[in-house]
């Protein structure tokens, strides 16, 4: 963007308006983007707020720590593609938002406002309290801060354990297990909860293969300098934790006036629109809807009805609705180029899988390449 700043120069103070906002780069925005790509856009000018220059590929992540990919291989470049798209991209942190005056701050000082806002912003790690500073939390987002974190701990590793039973506690330990003298899991009630009973037992089993201390229904309460504490009693004393828990809201959409659940998450009507202020639309897991998961999977397909509803907002038109699926495959990496399967209540493990996760994350890269 360094031409289109040329040509417009910023000025602090200045209101910059847009017609449509697309807030963050998470999954459906990226989809969003790739089929304005190939399609004609809509009319009006459109930005894309980021804040960073890329946007990871989350799917990637484990295998990229396990040192199976390179980082370039899980990243898309945003500024090619919004150029493809024909779409301003900004790059900065958001600071605030008034949905009320559809105005965002950024945290360098400048403002934006338009007349529609799309946020596909995510959300962030959950932690537990924490007193004292003997014990170095690292949380799996943002990316290429876990990145810098994880090769900084890689240059003298030492036991570590990981907050979190779900899909990304598990890719995690299987990929690290390997890396480090002694790996502890920990999970708040059963290993996988919501998957299937198979792919549970599977994963306890690949797990217990590579010597990681699996521990379920112990939830963490607090860190109390070198010691997680659950209720009371500690439970384990190390130097390192990895944060694969919860998904937490970022406090800002909750702040600008949007009505949210009870979590702080963007509450949606099925055509992807705030209820209380329609002309903002939230998608992906910073979004609230029934029957939608807080799931890559999920955010992808919110993708081409949000592209649709943008542009049928834009001109006027009547918007679709948006229907979840009710069942979701999921592909967990087992750290050695294998995977466990979980669809429909069927478990199934091996290299096989494996290849085909590698071919599905990989494909959507290179999908969103132009």
């Amino acid at each position: 963007m360094q031409a289109l700043t040329q040509r417009n120069p910023w000025k602090l103070g200045v209101t910059h308006h847009y017609d449509l906002l697309l807030i963050g780069a998470g999954h459906a925005h990226l989809g969003v983007l790739r089929r304005w790509a190939l399609v004609e856009r809509p009319p009006g000018r459109i930005a894309l707020l980021s804040a960073g220059p890329v946007a990871w590929y989350s799917g990637m992540l484990p295998g990229l720590l396990a040192g199976r990919h390179a980082p370039e291989d899980c990243q898309i470049e945003l500024q090619s593609l919004c150029r493809a798209a024909k779409v301003e991209l900004i790059i900065s942190p958001v600071e605030g938002l008034s949905a009320a005056q559809q105005q965002v701050q950024l945290a360098d000082g400048r403002t934006l406002d338009a007349s529609w806002l799309s946020l596909n912003v995510g959300v962030q790690v959950s932690a537990p309290p924490q007193h004292g500073d003997a014990m170095h939390l690292l949380a799996v987002k943002p990316f290429d801060e876990l990145l810098a974190g994880w090769q900084q701990w890689q240059r003298a590793p030492q036991p570590m354990a990981i907050l979190g039973g779900g899909a990304a506690g598990v890719e995690l330990a299987l990929a690290l297990a390997g890396k480090v003298p002694q790996l502890a899991l920990f999970c708040a009630g059963h290993l996988l909860d919501g998957l299937s009973p198979g792919i549970r037992l599977r994963a306890l089993g690949q797990l217990r293969q590579h010597a990681v201390d699996v521990r379920e229904d112990c939830p963490i309460s607090r860190v109390d300098n070198d010691r997680l504490l659950s209720g009371n009693e500690p439970v384990w004393r190390g130097q390192r934790l990895l944060l694969a828990s919860g998904a937490e809201a970022f406090a800002w959409p909750a702040h600008s006036g949007l009505g949210c659940d009870e979590r702080g998450f963007v509450l949606i009507a099925p055509t992807l629109q705030s209820y209380t202020h329609p002309t903002i639309f939230a998608v992906g897991d910073c979004a609230s809807l029934p029957g939608a998961r807080k799931s890559g999977v999920y955010a992808v397909r919110q993708g081409p009805v949000l592209a649709a509803n943008l542009n049928a907002a834009l001109r006027g038109l009547p918007l679709q609705r948006y229907r979840p699926q009710r069942q979701s495959l999921a592909l967990l990496a087992t750290g050695d180029g294998g995977a466990l399967l979980d669809w429909h209540g069927y478990s199934a493990d091996g290299q096989l899988y494996g290849r085909w996760k590698d071919f599905l994350d990989k494909g959507f890269i290179q999908r969103h390449r132009l």
